[in-house]
């Protein structure tokens, strides 16, 4: 119990002592006691920000400049001019142009009339699938379902003479370029398609008016083609294989 004690004098030698709490901690200085009594150590330090906390007086405004960004020079404005008005019609945005569409016909009605190529060179099929449309109705109505055999063929007709025309042609030509002037060269037969309504071409008469509309489009057709691609005396080789085409157009509305 004796060393015990002693060992508790030993341990508590800094001065601090359990019966003895009260006293001073050593090493720490009070303010106010040994330094000068002019100095304020309550006023605040200047350079220093001091916060209130709604105690003592309220702090003083700030004066200074608050930074506010410029606008960028290259930044877009809004003007009052973005109107609806200024949008482009339509039809003309879904590529449809009546201009065109008048100008191509009218050329097809016309074998002999010179045709424009920078004209047949656009991809309207406006025009070929109204005529394709007006010839299955116009089938329909003489009593005949022939819808599907109309595009089919028209499909696997395009698609052939897309063929033989890049074979044939040092120009490129499209699909949609070589439908679109086979859809316009379809009006003729869309003709003898609307005499077969009234009258019955299972004769001599209508053998020579079908064989006068194959010969109809085949030329229209093959002059829109040689003028487009360039290809100067070869009317009579691309007009034989539009007129098996059209040929077969002609056996439907015949028969």
């Amino acid at each position: 119990m004796g060393d015990f004690q002693q060992f508790e004098q030993n341990f508590y030698q800094s001065g601090y002592y359990i019966d003895d709490q009260g006293q001073a901690v050593y090493g720490y200085d009070v303010p106010g006691q040994d330094d000068d009594p002019n100095v304020d150590y309550g006023a605040p330090v200047p350079g220093v920000f001091t916060p209130s906390l709604g105690l003592g007086p309220p702090d003083q405004p700030y004066t200074g400049h608050v930074f506010q960004p410029a606008k960028p020079p290259e930044t877009p404005t809004y003007t009052a001019t973005d109107t609806f008005e200024d949008e482009p019609p339509l039809l003309e945005e879904l590529g449809i142009n009546f201009d065109h569409i008048w100008q191509k016909t009218l050329t097809v009605l016309n074998p002999f009339k010179p045709a424009d190529g920078s004209i047949m060179h656009e991809t309207d099929l406006t025009g070929p699938i109204l005529f394709c449309v007006a010839l299955g109705a116009t089938l329909l109505m003489a009593g005949k379902v022939h819808f599907g055999y109309v595009y089919g063929i028209s499909a696997m007709g395009c698609l052939g003479m897309y063929t033989l025309l890049n074979l044939m042609s040092l120009v490129a030509v499209s699909y949609g370029c070589v439908a679109s002037v086979l859809g316009y060269c379809l009006l003729p037969m869309v003709g003898l398609s609307t005499l077969a309504i009234f009258f019955s071409l299972q004769g001599v008469l209508g053998t020579l008016s079908a064989l006068l509309v194959i010969g109809w489009c085949s030329l229209s057709a093959s002059k829109i083609f040689i003028s487009t691609l360039a290809m100067e005396g070869q009317q009579l080789l691309v007009a034989y294989p539009c007129a098996l085409l059209y040929g077969v157009f002609a056996l439907l509305t015949v028969f």
